[in-house]
């Protein structure tokens, strides 16, 4: 894989037009390589479609940012470094540029998947600060400006989170450079701007319709200030534990009536997996969860490194029941996120054979329902509609713990995004996903306001309340009467496993580094070691530090 550079401002702002968002947005797209002119409704709907696509022809062709279009998307570079180092995931190819490195918790300055990350952030951040500069800040606009304003204030959180401060910039000046914001500094930046932004943006909930879906309204804002604060005392470095206000934000999404959990099964498919399908933007039942997306759509938003990248790359071909013929091979669960579900490991069961190579999507199920390996029997035996694995047997016996990272099968199988629909039928296109990825849903509401009790109380079965109301939805167990920190860690990642987020949990609770928790191949090693604590933030690329020349940004200790 080749590195992506910035392409020049120029260029930038002449690629403005927006293929792919066009259905969404309900606007005439630009041809980039006929006009260099643009109105403020394309602007408006470019801002948003570099969520969900990386240039403007689809999966590869006019990138936004040069050479690697497939490695460029939001979502898959910084899913990269919330999701491949945790104790969730592992990526099979270990040959990528940079994969060990990341997987490992090995990185350095020069790692080629974090500047991909830093640039699209910065990228993004670019063309937001254009829009504001370009688009009057008056009454017509100003719901629109809040809406780009949230964006903005999203990609420095994600700055915030993975370097630990920002390179902060909010004006569309090509000769300035950013200067840099602490994390306490960046903190009280986003903060801010949140509180003055969400009275001007619609009400909670007004955009969970067919019409608005993927427009970020107050709930949106609301969950991004909740997630803020909840990290709070990361960010500040102690100086500041805002764990009032993250209940106070999740309590008016949670009492607003506008979003409810996904809760009633369709078509055997639960209220859960729901919102991980196809249809996920019109069937109602997951709609009403989902606070901010970002739209898919397997006509239009064609990429590599959306849902497309969580879909294909957690499945083999020969795997039944996923309504796509792409499959890469290359994700798949490690052991440590399996036993949070499956307390005796000796009882999952594992094909004992493979499918014959010419075996028919039927037949694979046939060997499965004889193994006892179905995705549902391993529901079955979780007892929790969250347990989205598969241990059968198409493309290979697979293991359970692996000794060595070289293979698809050397974990069990995440089916938990699908391009299937809720009634089993497939999407629009069986090579490009319709499954839109939910950003930001009410679930994280109910667990953060949990875990924010716990950190102002001290006593974790303060949580137990709220982490029940998603038990309840999965048809799982009773949370037991007396729970500690560590439950409440490892239902974030019952929840919210393989959505892009893991790494944060694992910081807040001082589980990423150090020997507190080890997982398989936590640093490099296969029952997993300690790993220095500089690691809990991730270096600034040398491209963008002072011998780069842009002596406003100081490298992280310990790079």
């Amino acid at each position: 894989m080749k590195n992506i550079f910035f392409k020049t401002i120029a260029a930038a702002i002449v690629g403005i037009g927006l293929t792919g968002c066009v259905n969404d947005l309900d606007i005439s797209s630009i041809d980039p390589q006929s006009s260099s002119s643009y109105e403020e409704e394309q602007l408006f709907a470019k801002c948003y479609g570099v969520l969900g696509l990386t240039g403007q022809r689809g999966g590869a062709g006019n990138g936004d940012l040069s050479d690697d279009e497939g490695e460029s998307g939001f979502y898959r570079t910084t899913f990269n470094l919330q999701e491949l180092p945790t104790d969730e995931l592992m990526w099979a190819w270990q040959t990528d540029q940079d994969i060990p490195q990341i997987t490992m918790i090995g990185w350095n300055s020069s790692s080629i998947r974090v500047l991909w990350a830093y640039t699209r952030l910065m990228y993004d951040i670019t063309l937001f600060n254009k829009y504001l500069q370009e688009v009057p800040d008056n009454e017509e606009y100003s719901q629109k400006r809040a809406e780009i304003r949230f964006l903005r204030a999203l990609h420095y959180w994600y700055l915030l989170d993975l370097f630990g401060k920002v390179p902060f910039k909010t004006d569309f000046d090509i000769n300035q450079l950013p200067v840099e914001y602490s994390g306490a500094e960046a903190y009280d930046w986003i903060d801010k701007e949140l509180t003055e932004i969400e009275p001007q943006m619609a009400e909670v909930g007004a955009f969970c319709n067919d019409q608005y879906f993927g427009r970020a309204d107050r709930g949106a804002a609301y969950m991004l200030h909740a997630r803020l604060a909840l990290n709070s005392k990361v960010y500040t470095k102690g100086a500041v534990e805002d764990y009032q206000k993250a209940i106070d934000y999740c309590d008016q999404l949670i009492n607003s009536g506008a979003y409810d959990l996904s809760r009633l099964a369709k078509n055997g498919n639960s209220g859960y997996a729901q919102l991980f399908m196809a249809d996920n933007d019109v069937n109602t039942e997951a709609r009403q969860e989902i606070i901010f997306p970002i739209r898919q759509d397997g006509l239009h938003t064609r990429q590599y490194g959306g849902s497309l990248m969580l879909i294909a790359g957690a499945r083999s071909a020969a795997m039944p029941n996923y309504g796509m013929r792409e499959s890469w091979t290359c994700l798949f669960a490690r052991n440590a996120m399996i036993s949070k579900f499956f307390e005796n490991q000796d009882a999952i069961p594992l094909a004992e054979e493979a499918a014959p190579k010419d075996a028919t999507s039927d037949e694979v199920v046939a060997l499965d329902e004889q193994y006892g390996t179905t995705i549902q029997d391993l529901l079955d035996l979780a007892g929790d509609d969250r347990a989205l694995f598969y241990s059968g047997c198409a493309n290979g016996v697979r293991k359970l713990k692996t000794d060595k990272v070289s293979a698809f099968t050397d974990g069990l199988s995440v089916v938990k995004w699908t391009n299937l629909k809720s009634d089993n039928t497939a999407g629009q296109n069986v090579s490009w996903p319709d499954t839109d990825i939910p950003l930001f849903r009410l679930a994280e509401a109910y667990l953060t306001r949990a875990e924010a009790k716990y950190r102002l109380s001290g006593n974790p079965n303060d949580a137990r309340a709220d982490i029940q109301e998603l038990h309840n939805r999965a048809n799982a167990d009773a949370v037991p009467a007396n729970i500690d920190e560590m439950y409440i860690l490892d239902e974030w990642c019952r929840e919210f496993f393989m959505e892009g987020r893991r790494r944060s949990d694992l910081v807040r609770f001082d589980c990423f580094t150090g020997n507190k928790y080890v997982w398989d191949w936590k640093g490099g090693a296969e029952n997993g070691i300690s790993v220095d604590p500089h690691f809990n933030v991730y270096p600034i690329p040398a491209q963008h530090t002072l011998e780069a020349g842009n002596g406003n940004l100081t490298q992280n200790d310990g790079y």
